[in-house]
């Protein structure tokens, strides 16, 4: 066990944000946390982590147990760093008790030749294990792979940690934990400002991870390839499911429907017996038992209505017109963003059909054009080339910034001032459906959420009756039990649906082909979005093995060819040369080394302490010194 909390309780005002929480996380644990927006994950992992303290609750003792020696790395969602020092300063941090061993080493490697003491040597023997167990030797290659890997470069080393921007800081922030290696990882949100190919290395990392992990995502596709459970906080409670998300999904499914059961058969038995109650206490011949009915209610645990009971939001896309099935032709369109000089054309000469019903998700970098192809599709955006939409086509349009909505209207007559033929009652319930109600219809769209205004959007996006729907980052700003409802409804469209994102679990569930947008290209690609990765992951390791072969190869033809050039012979040369100085140097230590050690055996030096120290330091300089060299030959052969 690395850590168990029994007890946890929060309250914010009057709001109960934890009641009674219990986890235990044990050593190779991958546990991911779920819930809604504001339910408490956060608050959570900082009593875990003590940077909050739990609140006492009726009977309920907070205990938080820890192993001995534990160490905890946390990720927040607002991480900071120490922005004088530069990026290689920072990572190097990372590694201080090894630094510092090795400042010490140094120290005592300084004293040799005075002599050190018995409590020296053995203080530099300890560190000299200590250093050699936790890989001490390569800390800047391990620095270098992480911050290669999560997409900093070598140049980024020497900046400053003040220059990078806030997302950038943040993944800074994971690189140093990641070199810190604690023995339990607590990561809240770690795949934000991450493109693709940083999640996919920062996943193939963390598989690879020895101790225990814990996540707050709502990346549920980074949630899938790493968890092996799913704890979900619901109304202050947490509930521990086995298994990926998707899994987790499923079980959740299943006992939310079997505790509904549950909850309905009770509530016909405590029906049944209130009737009875009321029926027969007041009757001499029947007050005694209907007195044990109701003494049976009074001692009934009751069941509580099962949250899926309560209302969630409805999401139906609907169209009446069918469209021809060659939907649309695109011909040689240009992407172009800025006016003037400071126009950019991202991409030119595409070309692509759409058949009706088929489901493409659209991806690439940030800037690569996603945003300006949908809108080019829309036909507001000026384009060279032809897009041509079948008759009979209606588009039902989705913006990543809601950008059509007025700022200063209410919801209310956002909705009201584009279809004016709704009654309020109407505008009203279609609002309710999207969970948009109470006092929040009267707020202006400028004020509200990012969730509600997505909300909103989708409430026009189902009275639009699109055959069409093109959708830019649909997902961005919906908590996860929305993220599923927007996905069983798009699932359940029988339309055609061009759509943007980077939720990878949305990709992959939705779509059937993918428009990748990269290097001034596009490229179709058939197949799900789990297929494409599997394809590019296994393209990444053939072009890496082709290229490491490639190196073999010509290192080999280089040494057949007898290195034609000049300057290849002169370093050839230059290499051999040295190679027979640094042989000449050993033949002579072993010489000096031989020597030593049969003067060992000579009663002079032997009866005296401080002659047998001085040959033992000059044995182990020695010793040293062709342990280097050896390197030096290896290397030199190896060049």
């Amino acid at each position: 066990m690395l850590l168990s909390c029994t007890g946890i309780n929060k309250f914010y005002q009057d709001n109960h944000v934890l009641r009674s929480v219990a986890l235990t996380v044990e050593n190779q644990d991958r546990i991911g946390l779920v819930g809604d927006n504001g339910c408490g994950k956060s608050t959570f992992l900082r009593i875990l982590t003590e940077q909050e303290l739990p609140d006492a609750f009726e009977h309920d003792e907070p205990a938080i147990a820890k192993a001995p020696n534990l160490r905890i790395g946390y990720l927040a969602q607002n991480a900071g760093l120490d922005g004088s020092k530069t990026v290689l300063e920072e990572m190097n941090n990372a590694f201080a008790p090894l630094r510092a061993a090795k400042e010490t080493m140094q120290a005592l490697e300084a004293k040799m030749e005075s002599g050190l003491t018995d409590a020296e040597m053995d203080e530099y023997a300890r560190l000299s294990a200590y250093f050699e167990i936790n890989d001490g030797y390569t800390t800047d290659v391990r620095i270098r792979t992480v911050l290669y890997g999560m997409g900093f470069g070598e140049e980024t080393l020497s900046r400053t940690v003040s220059g990078f921007s806030g997302g950038e800081k943040t993944r800074l922030a994971l690189c140093k934990l990641l070199l810190e290696a604690p023995d339990l990882l607590i990561l809240d949100e770690p795949t934000n400002h991450l493109d693709f190919q940083t999640v996919g290395w920062l996943e193939d990392y963390l598989k690879g991870w020895r101790g225990a992990l814990l996540i707050v995502s709502h990346d549920r596709f980074f949630l899938d390839r790493l968890c092996t459970s799913i704890c979900e906080l619901e109304r202050g409670e947490l509930t521990r499911y086995k298994g990926n998300y998707t899994a987790f999904t499923k079980l959740r499914a299943e006992s939310r429907e079997r505790q509904q059961k549950e909850y309905e058969a009770q509530q016909r038995e405590i029906a049944k017996l209130e009737d009875y109650v009321a029926r027969n206490k007041v009757r001499a011949s029947t007050a005694k038992s209907a007195k044990s009915r109701e003494k049976q209610l009074d001692k009934m645990e009751r069941i509580e209505k099962p949250y899926a009971a309560s209302k969630q939001a409805k999401l139906q896309f609907t169209y009446s017109v069918i469209p021809p099935l060659e939907l649309l032709d695109v011909k040689n369109i240009d992407l172009t963003v800025g006016t003037g000089t400071a126009q950019k054309t991202l991409m030119d000469g595409i070309s692509f059909s759409v058949r009706r019903g088929e489901k493409i998700g659209i991806i690439g970098e940030n800037g690569a054009g996603k945003s300006t192809l949908l809108k080019v599709l829309r036909n507001i955006l000026p384009h060279k080339g032809l897009v041509r939409w079948a008759a009979g086509t209606r588009l039902g349009c989705f913006e990543q910034e809601s950008e059509s909505l007025n700022p200063y209207a209410t919801v209310f007559d956002e909705l009201h001032d584009r279809y004016p033929a709704l009654s309020d009652f109407e505008v009203r319930s279609l609002l309710g459906q999207v969970r948009l109600t109470g006092e929040n219809v009267f707020k202006e769209t400028g004020v509200i959420s990012g969730g509600e205004r997505a909300k909103l959007c989708f409430a026009i996006l189902m009275m639009e009756h699109g055959n069409v729907l093109l959708l830019d980052e649909p997902t961005n700003h919906l908590d996860l039990s929305t993220k599923e409802i927007l996905e069983q409804a798009l699932c359940e469209f029988d339309g055609t649906i061009l759509f943007v994102s980077h939720d990878r679990y949305l990709l992959d569930r939705i779509a059937d082909n993918l428009f990748v947008m990269e290097n001034g290209t596009l490229e179709r690609f058939k197949g799900r979005f789990s297929v494409y990765q599997e394809q590019i992951r296994r393209k990444t390791e053939s072009e890496q093995a082709a290229a490491a072969e490639e190196k073999r190869r010509k290192a080999e033809e280089d040494k057949k060819s007898g290195y034609r050039s000049k300057e290849q012979r002169s370093l050839e040369a230059k290499r051999r040369a040295e190679q027979k100085r640094i042989e000449q140097e050993m033949d002579d230590l072993q010489a000096e080394q031989n020597a030593l050690q049969e003067s060992l055996s000579d009663e002079s030096v032997a009866g005296d302490y401080e002659k047998m120290q001085q040959v033992c330091l000059r044995l182990e300089e020695i010793r040293q010194q062709m342990d280097d060299m050896l390197e030096e030959l290896i290397l030199l052969e190896d060049s």
